[in-house]
């Protein structure tokens, strides 16, 4: 019996165990998904910003090939054509690296979505056993005290 106590007790404390880890599992879920949000979020406003610039370098070219006859203008629009085209090289390199980052944070939600239902069989199956246990227990409790009653008849 006393084995028995131990061991539902056993399984109560590995239950705890199983639900802290499953909170803090969620908690990690939930901070992903945020921080999926926000790369979201940033991506649209790069992607946004990498339409502008990529616009503002089409206007940029536009005017260049009008103005190539006045060399100063030309000169001038050619630098401003240059930092146009480095920008949009380095909102196209941002882009990208969230995207990346994107990737490996659905990558890694995934993987603690999948711990998240392994973990949560795993107390399943302790609380299905701590129940069985539980009601043998009972049985053998029940049994004691018939055999203890027939005893004390005797």
């Amino acid at each position: 019996m006393n084995s028995l106590r131990i061991e539902a007790d056993e399984a109560a404390t590995k239950v705890e165990e199983l639900q802290k880890q499953v909170k803090t599992l969620e908690q990690e879920n939930l901070q992903k998904e945020h921080e999926i949000t926000s790369l979201t979020h940033k991506n649209s406003g790069l992607e946004a910003e990498v339409e502008k610039l990529e616009n503002q370098l089409k206007d940029a070219k536009a005017i260049a090939e009008e103005s190539g006859m006045h060399g100063t203008q030309n000169e001038t629009l050619q630098r401003r054509l240059q930092l146009l085209e480095e920008e949009a090289e380095e909102a196209d390199k941002n882009l990208r690296e969230t995207n990346d980052k994107l990737r490996q944070t659905d990558v890694k939600a995934g993987h603690f979505e999948r711990k998240v239902q392994a973990l949560e069989q795993d107390r399943d199956q302790w609380e299905a056993k701590y129940e069985e246990m539980a009601k043998k227990y009972a049985t053998v409790q029940k049994e004691l005290e018939d055999f203890q009653a027939e005893i004390g008849n005797i």
